[in-house]
């Protein structure tokens, strides 16, 4: 059976950081030198990645990655939150970059930059943005940027079957690779279908439904028009897979957190599907339904 795969981006960019830098800055002359810890203190989660980096004519500065399945429009305060906070702790430049995986509502309006203006003071923080499927599934294999390889479906052209079995082929040629197949295989999902993904993968769609992204499938059945009597037993659906992802991240849960969980909205079940992949203890589950009760 496949393995499941490790989706924190500290891992992804780990496989060719020097690719990754130069790809996310647009400077061929930089150079990855460490990955560091993002863990300021109340601020923590795996897909925040922090990247020491070298250049000539900058010298060394900080790439900071954020990597997002959808844009939010809590995510230009982060940005300045996360800029600020690298920016003291380590005494470095910061090149804040956003990754948005998959395309939000059309309503939705991608800012690159947070702004504020309270009482006469002004506060700015730019940051570079990167839509996936705006970039060339091309690229991935041109650049190398073995980072970008599970996302390849979901990239400009990359829907294609030849181009997705082309990035499953370099995925398990590689056995640093080849844990991410089943991370291929739910953005091929999104494009493909769950027939065809299941032909080209050759192993049961249950390892992809074991995925604690499969949530986001039901999801995106329902935002393009699956019809209104289906919607309430998805909605349970993703309410079991919830619960047994958390079961499985933090252990068994009691009757009264259960009840907790069941009493969520969708649109907080989805925030906590997301949320969940940062915890690893009980007690961080607990503060969150606080938080959001």
């Amino acid at each position: 059976m496949v393995k499941k795969a490790d989706i924190g981006g500290k891992r992804l960019i780990s496989l060719a950081p020097t690719a990754w830098v130069q790809w996310v800055t647009q400077q061929p002359d930089v150079i990855a030198q460490e990955i560091l810890g993002s863990d300021f203190q109340w601020v923590s989660r795996e897909n925040d990645v922090l990247v020491k980096a070298y250049s000539p004519t900058q010298g060394e500065f900080l790439i900071l990655n954020e990597l997002q399945l959808r844009y939010n429009d809590k995510l230009p305060v982060r940005m300045r939150a996360y800029a600020a906070l690298a920016e003291e702790k380590y005494s470095l430049p910061i090149y804040p970059v956003l990754i948005n995986i998959l395309p939000p509502a059309s309503t939705v309006t991608i800012l690159d930059r947070y702004e504020s203006n309270f009482m006469g003071l002004q506060s700015r923080q730019d940051y570079q943005v990167i839509n996936l499927w705006e970039i060339e599934a091309s690229i991935v294999f041109e650049q190398s940027l073995n980072a970008l390889l599970p996302f390849v479906p979901v990239l400009k052209n990359g829907g294609e079957t030849t181009v997705v079995q082309r990035a499953l082929n370099q995925l398990r040629g590689d056995q640093q690779l080849v844990e991410l197949e089943s991370l291929l295989a739910f953005f091929a999902s999104f494009v493909l279908g769950s027939e065809i993904v299941r032909q080209i993968m050759r192993w049961d769609m249950a390892v992809l439904r074991e995925s604690p992204w499969y949530q986001e499938i039901l999801r995106e059945g329902e935002r393009l028009g699956e019809q209104r009597g289906k919607q309430e037993g998805r909605q349970e659906e993703g309410r079991s897979l919830i619960l047994k992802q958390l079961a499985r991240r933090v252990g068994a849960l009691s009757p009264e957190t259960t009840a907790q969980v069941e009493a969520l909205s969708i649109e907080q079940l989805e925030e906590l599907g997301e949320a969940l992949l940062d915890f690893t203890q009980i007690e961080e589950l607990t503060v969150w339904l606080d938080q959001n009760a």
